[in-house]
């Protein structure tokens, strides 16, 4: 029995000690990389507050610039369209995902811009310089060869469409179907049948436009 209290007396003063060397060890590491420590804590506070200030300074930016879209409208409103489209033009070229789509939308919906190379350069700067969803992306593609159809050669609207219809997008069946009545309104039948047939085996066309295409291939392109 003296042989047991001694072994557990024992025991008792190992883990002690093994828990004193542990805490000393710990200890000494701190006291060691202090400095390194400091420099990686200093360093993730400074992200953490430049992630908070950056999305203060977003809101805010993104406040203005609604305000500025909403002061053009007035102005448009007013009779002040000169006013209105220069303040649209800034807003477009700001490239935020939000306004900048919708101050493009209100120039061409209200006829603001006669100038066509003006419009296709505001596009532009959506397309390849604003950040946005890949699907909104593919529909300000889709408007930009809607707005250039009347105008555009074959090529040209094949260009604009090009990354449309290389693709898996919703708007794919649309760009399809622009292109269809091109065709057909060129009395090019046959190119014309070529992109209606490949709406109706496109996966994930929209089902008007499958309506549709189906319509002008029975009515006006059947053999």
């Amino acid at each position: 029995i003296c042989f047991k209290k001694h072994d557990l007396i024992m025991d008792e003063d190992i883990s002690i000690i093994n828990e004193k060397t542990r805490n000393e060890r710990i200890k000494n590491f701190f006291v060691k990389n202090k400095k390194l420590l400091i420099t990686i804590l200093s360093f993730f506070i400074v992200i953490i507050l430049f992630f908070y200030s950056y999305q203060i300074f977003k809101d805010g930016h993104r406040k203005q610039l609604s305000d500025k879209y909403n002061s053009a409208v007035i102005e448009y409103s007013n009779g002040a369209k000169s006013k209105a489209t220069l303040i649209m033009k800034e807003v477009v070229e700001d490239k935020e995902a939000t306004y900048s789509p919708l101050a493009l939308y209100f120039l061409i919906d209200n006829n603001l811009i006669d100038n066509k190379s003006e419009i296709n350069r505001l596009f532009n700067i959506l397309i390849d310089n604003t950040s946005l969803e890949k699907e909104i992306k593919n529909l300000i593609i889709y408007k930009k060869a809607l707005f250039n159809a009347d105008t555009s050669n074959e090529n040209q609207l094949l260009d604009i469409l090009k990354p449309l219809l290389n693709s898996e997008s919703i708007w794919k069946s649309h760009a399809l179907y622009l292109i269809g009545e091109y065709f057909y309104s060129k009395n090019e039948k046959e190119k014309s049948k070529e992109f209606f047939n490949k709406i109706l085996n496109t996966e994930n066309a929209n089902q008007d436009i499958i309506k549709e295409s189906q319509k002008r291939l029975n009515r006006d392109l059947s053999d």
